[in-house]
């Protein structure tokens, strides 16, 4: 992807294998190269480093958001195999919805390329002109490890593709290694692809020495938390402790504390060689700021551009599903699809901007819930009176003033008489109904916000982060908590909170803790980081196993108030909100502990008889 943004990602190259002598029979076909001539070519071998991009796929932004399997979201369309992870029925014959960046059969494609790559890189047939062969091997390295990672926080250990297999080995007789195993095999890959690109000012898009290490930090923070130390995983579930092959799991020996101080150095060595974008400040931004400072993080722009160290990045000009994230979550009343919309158990985690907690028991809070919200909620969702794009022309009339629309409301018709007007972004509204939120919500992070910007017929140029600084700065505090440094904890974790508008946390102990989640709840929504972070924290029982909720606004007009077009107005309107369970016949979900992990599909079991199932699963 030079500059994924710039090259694309559908280059592919096919190999011949030409062994006729006769001439007019070893001509090369026209739109074909041979393997030979690719690996001679820094051209080509740089053309086929760039493919192996390819297996990002469109980032975190498929039509499916990973959200919808956590207690961040719910996803609105029926029959997508969602429910069979969320309901906890996923089984080696249906394991429900992954797409291919969590593929296993996906993945191993990828690793092959990767593995071809390396093995033709590390015996180069062309010159190493301004270090093209180093700069390859280490970008090639970096994705050998990356999609390594990502099979190992899905299934755990996973058989090594540590190299290109040969004509006639048997593939499918090699076992599991251990996840200790696969973790050293990652990070090896990773300080080597650091060492290769150290000082290498690459085009955005590409791995780099910062990503190298980044990815590093998350794997070595991933690996030292509960859900990988065998002691305490099977002290805290039974499925686990019976489980008779732990080493493929996580750590049966050795000192977590260890591996902890083994994060705390990896993620040290980021912060000691970049930064992200303020995150130096020593008292919290004002609200207006700190609301378009996540924006413009969110958005990669203005600044935000600093935050992002390892990216998917689009194009408007090249259509891809990545670049109509907005028409696949935009509100319904601006005809887009409401794909992934917030639960109100996400809405209700957010904190009044003095850093107190929101409390359906507070008067005040329950008769007004989006009045004095960090400045984070703003910046994230949309929500009921939010003020959003211009409707449509088709539908301007009915909202001149684009504002979301989520309710039932009075309104005065031609007659005088008071009748019930449904939100323009609802269920029953009479735009799209059918794609209406279940939960009220809608989110607004990741959607292009400029008004001129229409969803529906428009593709948008974000691009998703893979990796970015602050959730180096998270892995850092992350690991000094479990440490026992609560100060150095304290001071990375309000730089956070600074750049959010929030005052210092002064805690320690398990109360830090604890607002460390709700910190990386906030600041990462939407990034692909609670699904991993509740299991391997272990706080998946109580956190993803709920049943996801939404709101209920009735608006009602004041004495003498008489509006015919309806529009959000605390003047006009007395305005009540209750908290709803989604149906559980939408979805009822499920924890079971089996769902720290996805199975092993039927037919890999069936291809390798060596394989080991994942603990809770029946072959």
């Amino acid at each position: 992807m030079k500059n994924i943004k710039y090259l694309g990602l559908g280059l592919a190259i096919s190999f011949l294998n030409l062994s006729c002598n006769e001439e007019f029979l070893n001509t090369q076909p026209l739109g074909e190269v041979s393997e030979s001539a690719v690996w001679a070519d820094a051209g080509l071998a740089e053309a086929f480093v760039t493919d192996l991009y390819s297996g990002l796929g469109q980032g975190g932004f498929s039509e499916q958001a990973l959200a919808s399997l956590t207690d961040e979201a719910i996803f609105t369309h029926p029959g997508r195999n969602i429910n069979t992870v969320t309901e906890a029925r996923s089984n080696p014959q249906n394991p429900g919805w992954l797409d291919g960046t969590r593929n296993w059969p996906n993945m191993y494609n990828s690793l092959r390329a990767t593995n071809i790559a390396i093995s033709n890189l590390s015996d180069p047939q062309f010159p190493n002109d301004g270090g093209i062969v180093d700069r390859l091997l280490g970008e090639a390295l970096f994705m050998r490890a990356y999609f390594h990672h990502q099979l190992l926080r899905n299934f755990g250990g996973i058989p090594l593709a540590d190299r290109v297999f040969e004509l006639g080995e048997d593939t499918y007789a090699l076992p599991r290694n251990t996840f200790a195993e696969v973790v050293d095999f990652i990070i090896e890959d990773l300080d080597r692809s650091a060492q290769l690109l150290e000082g290498r000012d690459l085009t955005q898009g590409r791995a780099d020495e910062i990503a190298a290490l980044a990815l590093k930090s998350r794997v070595l923070i991933y690996a030292a938390s509960d859900l990988h130390d065998m002691a305490t995983a099977s002290a805290n579930s039974d499925v686990i402790s019976g489980f008779q092959n732990k080493e493929l799991l996580g750590y049966t020996s050795g000192s977590q504390a260890d591996r902890y101080q083994r994060a705390e150095a990896a993620a040290k060595a980021v912060l000691d060689k970049t930064s992200g974008n303020m995150l130096d400040l020593t008292e919290p931004l004002p609200r207006e700021e700190a609301i378009q400072t996540y924006i413009n993080n969110s958005l990669s722009r203005n600044g935000g551009e600093n935050e992002m160290i390892f990216g998917r990045y689009f194009l408007s000009q090249k259509p891809e599903t990545g670049g109509r994230h907005g028409l696949h979550n935009g509100p319904n009343g601006y005809n887009n699809w409401a794909g992934n919309t917030p639960v109100q158990l996400l809405i209700d985690d957010y904190h009044m901007m003095d850093g107190s907690e929101f409390d359906w028991d507070n008067e005040d809070h329950a008769s007004a819930p989006y009045e004095e919200r960090e400045p984070r909620f703003y910046a994230t969702f949309l929500f009921e009176g939010a003020q959003w794009k211009p409707r449509s022309s088709a539908n301007q009339a009915r909202d001149p003033r684009g504002q979301i629309q989520t309710g039932t409301y009075e309104v005065v018709n031609a007659q005088g008489q008071k009748v019930t007007h449904f939100g323009l972004d609802t269920r029953n509204s009479p735009i799209e109904d059918w794609n209406g939120s279940y939960t009220g919500y809608y989110i607004r992070k990741f959607i292009e916000p400029d008004p001129n910007f229409v969803d529906q017929n428009t593709w948008q140029e974000i691009p998703w982060p893979h990796i970015r600084f602050t959730e180096v700065v998270f892995n850092y505090v992350e690991a000094n908590i479990a440490l026992g440094d609560d100060e150095e904890a304290r001071n990375w974790l309000n730089k956070i909170r600074f750049r959010a508008g929030l005052p210092a946390v002064t805690a320690s102990g398990e109360e830090l803790w604890n607002i460390f989640i709700n910190e990386k709840r906030k600041e990462m929504v939407h990034e692909e980081q609670r699904y991993y972070d509740a299991r391997r924290w272990m706080i998946a029982p109580e956190t993803l196993g709920r049943q996801p909720n939404g709101i209920s606004i009735v608006g009602t007009l004041k004495p003498g108030a008489e509006v015919e077009i309806y529009r959000y107005d605390p003047e006009l309107y007395d305005y009540s909100y209750e908290v709803i369970e989604i149906d559980p016949g939408k979805e009822n979900r499920l924890w079971l502990d089996k769902m720290y992990w996805m199975p092993i599909s039927f037919d890999e079991m069936q291809r390798n008889e060596n394989l080991i199932q994942n603990p809770g699963y029946s072959n």
